[in-house]
């Protein structure tokens, strides 16, 4: 078995294919209407993961506080200069850049515009 995407219910897609641009690197490789937009998000073609985001209305906005996407990234200053990225935008900005030992390794995370949070790590036994 192996996990091959993340659906998100988004609010505003346009600004949330934006978002996973700007700071995760993602593309568009999926972009379909039904009932509602739908958008795939990947760094391969063909994609091998993808987050989906689902232009779909709904009220609340309260994501659980550990609930996240992790992005592994290949050097530790990495982390720093995609936090530093979002300092135009402070309220993207959620868990500042700290090293939580071997296993956890070193991680920041934002939040997109939704709320979701993206941990940004290196270091971690995963992958």
């Amino acid at each position: 078995m192996k996990c091959t995407h993340v659906a998100l219910q988004v609010r505003d897609i346009e600004r949330s294919i934006a978002f996973y641009r700007r700071y995760c690197g993602l593309h568009v490789v999926h972009d379909r209407t039904e009932d509602f937009r739908v958008v795939w998000l990947a760094w391969t073609e063909p994609p091998q993961f993808v987050i989906v985001l689902l232009h779909a209305p709904y009220e609340r906005n309260e994501q659980p506080p550990w609930q996240h996407i992790g992005i592994a990234v290949d050097r530790r200053d990495e982390v720093d200069e995609v936090y530093a990225l979002a300092a135009a935008e402070p309220a993207t900005q959620h868990w500042p850049p700290r090293d939580a030992g071997p296993i956890v390794g070193y991680y920041c995370a934002l939040r997109d515009p939704d709320g979701n949070t993206i941990e940004f790590s290196h270091g971690q036994r995963i992958g």
